[in-house]
């Protein structure tokens, strides 16, 4: 069974830092590109970063330079680091694991980040 579960969300004053973790069990970890969504309300679900099999990382503009993604593959885990908060960066953050060789897509349910003094 393929469990991607998400941790670290919370309240945050502007300017400030999170750390979200995602761990992941029933995949290959090492062969999927890890990335972090985001969702806020009434909006679409976007892309944050992504960091592929060889930790060759992408990053949504609005979040370069604040962001950072990073992987431990010994753990299964990804990791999501911001600094920096805006009150727009909240939202439901949703972690992806992809495989597209073999065509496997799957999701975490999401943990909320909310910046706000």
């Amino acid at each position: 069974q393929v469990q991607l579960v998400e941790s670290g969300g919370g309240l945050v004053q502007p300017g400030g830092s999170l750390r979200l973790s995602c761990t992941t069990s029933g995949i290959s970890f090492r062969l999927n590109t890890m990335g972090w969504y985001r969702q806020a309300p009434g909006q679409q679900r976007e892309l944050v970063a992504t960091i592929d099999i060889s930790s060759s990382t992408n990053y949504a503009d609005s979040v370069k330079g604040r962001f950072t993604i990073s992987r431990d593959n010994a753990k299964n885990t990804v990791y999501l680091q911001m600094n920096s908060l805006k009150p727009e960066d909240t939202a439901v953050y949703y972690c992806n694991a992809r495989r597209l060789s073999v065509r496997s897509d799957y999701w975490g349910k999401g943990t909320l980040v909310t910046v706000s003094s």
